[in-house]
């Protein structure tokens, strides 16, 4: 059944939280244990700034957006990933692991996405975008949020939580409503389209920074104690409801994403000794003094837990 936007649109708005709503004072801190605390910080901090690389690419796509509608929608999304990053720098602060209002500083493998976003985001194709936007979003939510509420005993992170996968369940329904709107029209202007914008400098450099990210964030998370069988599952997500609609398996940047995100998950040995590992290497050695000064849009994060 086509997704109805306008229906969505008012879900949105009815469904709308706010980090005010949680007592973030509550007992259950004290579940962290000093074991879990380095690599717990570690996994949070990656996890508040892939939240924000993902609020700026929904910024993008509602300046894509065919309709206003689904431009709307995108705009709350892009409200809804930030807010989900202030509570993921919330719950840090109340484990002990920011002082008052330090924010993490990001991995280099997120810097370069974050310098991608600031300078191809709003250019790069609508194809593009809504479709990697979604594979990021699958393995958020179905791997590391599923992992984090595994591992951790805190009843406050459950309902900060039980509020973020409500969201994240939102913009699945309305990324895959997407793709399938990506793969409908002739198959002739779908090619054309695709080879337009993989030949562009914005998928070029765009692959050579989001590969290593995804890489690396695998073996993060799996160095952890996440099972392989459980990350390949949630990114077999993205295949398993994109091909069930005939529109959206007809588009060829689907098609790549797809192809990708089973490489880098199904840990293929040529792939990672030719392709991941040395991208990985070659980012941690990136001059600092190359990347781009820090966009104005970081700063709208906070850990203070702010009625609206």
């Amino acid at each position: 059944m086509a997704l109805d936007l306008s229906d969505m649109l008012t879900k949105i708005k009815d469904r709308q939280w706010a980090l005010g709503d949680i007592d973030w004072d509550a007992p259950g801190a004290e579940l962290i244990t000093e074991e879990q605390r380095p690599k717990l910080k570690e996994f949070m901090s990656d996890l508040v700034w892939i939240e924000q690389v993902g609020a700026r690419g929904f910024a993008a796509l509602a300046l894509k957006a065919p309709d206003d509608t689904l431009a709307e929608i995108y705009r709350y999304f892009h409200a809804e990933e930030q807010r989900h990053a202030n509570a993921e720098l919330a719950l840090m602060r109340r484990w002990g692991m920011l002082e008052d209002d330090e924010i993490p500083e990001p991995n280099i493998n997120i810097r370069l996405v974050i310098d991608w976003l600031d300078t191809y985001g709003d250019r790069a194709s609508l194809s593009m975008l809504g479709t990697v936007i979604p594979m990021l979003e699958v393995a958020l939510d179905g791997a590391l949020l599923k992992f984090l509420l595994d591992e951790v005993k805190d009843p406050v992170c459950h309902e900060a939580f039980k509020l973020i996968n409500a969201d994240e369940s939102r913009h699945l329904a309305v990324d895959f409503h997407a793709l399938e709107l990506l793969g409908m029209g002739p198959a002739r202007k779908l090619l054309i389209n695709s080879v337009g914008a993989v030949v562009s400098p914005a998928f070029l450099i765009g692959t050579l920074v989001y590969t290593p990210l995804l890489s690396k964030m695998r073996d993060n998370v799996v160095a952890m104690g996440l099972k392989e069988e459980s990350l390949y599952a949630a990114i077999k997500r993205f295949s398993n409801v994109g091909d069930r609609s005939e529109h959206t398996s007809r588009n060829p940047m689907y098609r790549i994403v797809r192809g990708h995100g089973n490489l880098v998950v199904e840990s293929n040995e040529p792939f990672r000794k030719f392709i991941a590992n040395p991208l990985i290497a070659l980012s941690a050695r990136y001059p600092r003094r190359m990347l781009r000064p820090v966009p104005s849009w970081i700063k709208e994060l906070t850990p203070e837990p702010v009625a609206s």
